[in-house]
Formats: structure tokens, sequence, C-alpha cells
């Protein structure tokens, strides 16, 4: 199977696209998750809405607004390129912000899941122990729910690689630069080059595969606990 040089840039492109993604959710989603897993405010679940709303909104909507907003009329646009940045859409970064928004729920519904499931008696416990609550967040509750961060992290790369819609949306179609896996295939299929898109779809399939075996092997046996 051969894979022309476009192809292998846009496999490059896209692999640095999720890894990026993966590691700034995991800086924003994990305190977004701790707050949402322990908060009882009322306003608690119009922000779990907000992180669960790219799960039901259509990737073109998304991609819409963003565009909108870091475009040269946008509050997002405006403070780039006030801050000398220029205007993200149609860069590499301008994908980087998208993909954060649209994997969100991703990253931080697998360690909500985590986090609540701890309960309060480690922590409890932890404090009887003069622990500090961040000391008892990194000693305690992170240890307990690694399995979350590793489903988060690996669901997170996962459909970040699978992104289209939102993509192609801020992000266009250039070599190189914004054109990633998802794109290539789709332009491939247009140019009617069926041979090109299946060697580059049998890719992420093999990928896709792999990605929910390492999910079902990572994922903790509950079936003797009761």
């Amino acid at each position: 199977m051969y894979l022309t040089d476009s192809d292998l840039q846009a496999i490059w492109l896209t692999v640095r696209l999720a890894v990026t993604v993966t590691l700034i959710l995991l800086l924003i989603g994990t305190p977004v998750a701790w707050w949402l897993a322990r908060s009882r405010a009322w306003w608690k679940g119009p922000i779990g809405a907000v992180v669960a709303l790219p799960l039901v909104l259509p990737p073109s909507v998304l991609g819409f607004y963003l565009l909108l907003a870091m475009g040269p009329n946008g509050p997002a646009g405006h403070l780039t390129q006030a801050l000398g940045i220029g205007l993200l859409p149609f860069t590499f970064w301008g994908l980087v912000i998208a993909s954060v928004f649209y994997s969100l729920p991703f990253m931080v519904q697998p360690l909500q899941t985590a986090f609540e499931a701890i309960g309060e008696r480690p922590l409890e416990a932890a404090a009887t122990l003069r622990a500090s609550p961040l000391n008892a967040f990194f000693t305690v509750a992170v240890p307990l729910a690694l399995p979350g961060f590793l489903t988060a992290g690996i669901l997170t790369f996962a459909h970040t690689v699978g992104e289209f819609g939102v993509v192609l949306m801020i992000g266009g179609n250039i070599p190189g630069v914004t054109r990633v896996v998802s794109v290539q295939i789709y332009d491939h299929v247009e140019a009617v080059e069926y041979v090109q898109a299946h060697r580059l779809s049998a890719v992420m399939l093999v990928f896709s595969f792999l990605v929910l075996l390492a999910l079902y092997a990572w994922k903790p046996d509950t079936r003797k606990r009761g």
C-alpha cells in the first residue's frame, strides 16, 4: 500500500493537530470536569449543557460561528489582530482552537464520570491526614481516575483525527497547513481518485479499530465489583 507525499503530509498534520488538541484539553478539561463532578451550584446544569453541545450541534454550525468570531469583524479576530497575531482562520492554530471546542465533551465527560466514581471517602481520608485540597487532588483523585484520563485522552485524540466539517469550515484546504486526512480523502473522492482514497481510508479504518481496541483493553473490568 503506497501513499502519496500529500497523503503523508496530511497524516503528519492530523497527528500533530490531534496531539496538540489532546494536550490542551487535558489542561482545560481536567479542572472543568472536576468542578462539574464536585459542584452543586445551580449553574452546573447550564455549563454541563454548553460543554456537551458539540455532541448534538452540527459541525458546520459550530464552524460557522467560530469563523465569524475569529474573522476580521469578530471579537476574537479583533483581539488577535490587536495582539499582532493576525487572523486565525485558515491557519493551523485556527484548527487547534476549533478542534478544542469540538472535542471538549470527549475529554470532559469521561473525566467527570471518573471523578464522580471516586466518591467522598478517599478525599475525606486525605483531609484527615492534613492534605490540602490541591495535594489530595493530585495524590488521591488523579491516580484513582487514571482509567478516566486514559479513556478521555484516547477518545479526544481519535475524535480530533476524524473531524471534517469543523476543520473544513475553519481551515479550508491548504496543503501542509490545514489539509488534514479527512479533507485529503474528500479531495481524492472529488477528483475521482478512488484508489488513493481507498488507501488512505484503509489507513484510517485500521487506526480507528486500534483506537477502539486500546480503549476496551484499558477499560476496567467492573463485573467483579459490587
